[in-house]
């Protein structure tokens, strides 16, 4: 099958990468930034290879920490986007190591092929998004020397994966949904796949919240953002292996937005939810109004129940529900999505927020 690869020689560089993820994703700026670092240096690495030149560039693999809502999984499909590769992102809780019941590591290389149409050379540029990566530490923390109950779900993945996010040579499943069966497999080479893995690694991050104040002189916001900072030796410690670790060489820690931020999200990108329930319904020819004091009280609900950039959706959709039930109906009509309005259809939701 041809190929959709791009073959102009010009990268991108890191700042148009960071301002272009900027368009999209708000706020996390020393994220983007990172990831717009790590990306250009897989862009080198993977040219210098097409050249057939050796090079000593190593494999720029990407570890995002931070509590969900932040953009984990947003920057990574903006970013799939930006670079026009193939993108797919999985679950590291569905693959157990290999010989059980279960998804092999292999199958998430499969999807990725699916996506890109079967076209080896672009799967082999593509990027696999790994999720919940903090759901595969090694569980039984007290027999770190494999003695033991056998940990096929978690520490037994991460070795499976260990080899791949290296890269090397896969057999994988032509056809996805058949991967269990001994069907037609095809070779790829996963040596300029890059792996982004993202985590929550909630009870780390929420220790980090709790156990560190800075006080006195140096407590700016700088400061204690520097202090809550992961280390490698605290995941160790959490129980994701060194080894592990050793392969994704980028570590990239995001901040949980603030309700300013949220409020950007809302109404700023190209396809903030406000623009897309604005285009929903004047299809129904139904003018749509975001006052900023409805959105803050959405804002203020996210905030309180802790959920993110992720929850908004949800919860607009909760607060529209009644206009887009309606909106066949209402044609030539014009509804202001105001504060009052937004406090009573969230009020049977949790009372207890407008307290808060």
């Amino acid at each position: 099958m041809e190929s959709s690869a791009r073959k102009e020689d010009t990268l991108l560089t890191p700042r148009e990468l960071y301002e272009r993820l900027g368009r999209f994703v708000i706020g996390q700026d020393a994220a983007r930034r990172a990831v717009a670092i790590a990306a250009h240096n897989h862009l080198k690495r993977v040219q210098a290879r097409s050249l057939r030149r050796h090079s000593l560039i190593q494999k720029s693999n990407i570890l995002m920490v931070g509590p969900t809502g932040s953009g984990k999984t947003h920057i990574a499909r903006n970013l799939a986007d930006i670079l026009r590769v193939p993108f797919t992102t999985v679950d590291a809780t569905e693959y157990t190591e290999a010989g059980y019941y279960g998804k092999d590591v292999e199958v998430m290389v499969s999807d990725l092929l699916f996506k890109a149409n079967h076209s080896l050379e672009d799967t082999e540029r593509g990027i696999i998004f790994i999720d919940e990566v903090d759901k595969i530490a090694r569980r039984s923390q007290g027999a770190r020397n494999g003695a033991g109950s056998r940990d096929i779900g978690g520490e037994g993945v991460q070795q499976s994966l260990l080899k791949m996010l290296e890269g090397r040579e896969l057999f994988v499943p032509m056809n996805v949904t058949q991967a269990w069966n001994k069907g037609d497999f095809v070779q790829v080479d996963t040596r300029d796949i890059l792996f982004i893995c993202a985590g929550t690694f909630s009870d780390l991050h929420e220790g980090l919240e709790e156990g560190t104040r800075a006080m006195g002189f140096g407590s700016d916001e700088a400061a204690r953002r520097a202090s809550r900072r992961v280390t490698t030796r605290q995941l160790v410690d959490f129980g994701m292996l060194a080894e592990f670790l050793g392969r994704l060489p980028v570590m990239v820690q995001l901040e949980r937005l603030a309700e300013p931020e949220l409020l950007r999200v809302l109404t700023e990108p190209p396809d903030a939810l406000t623009r897309e329930f604005k285009e929903l319904l004047a299809l129904d020819d139904v003018a749509l109004e975001f006052p900023e004091t409805g959105l803050r009280e959405v804002v203020r609900y996210a905030e309180h129940r802790g959920l993110g950039a992720r929850g908004l959706r949800s919860i607009m959709e909760h607060v529209l529900a009644d206009i887009l039930f309606e909106a066949p109906e209402r044609k030539h009509r014009r509804v202001s999505v105001d504060a009052d309005y937004v406090r009573e259809r969230l009020r049977g939701l949790d009372a207890s927020w407008l307290d808060a």
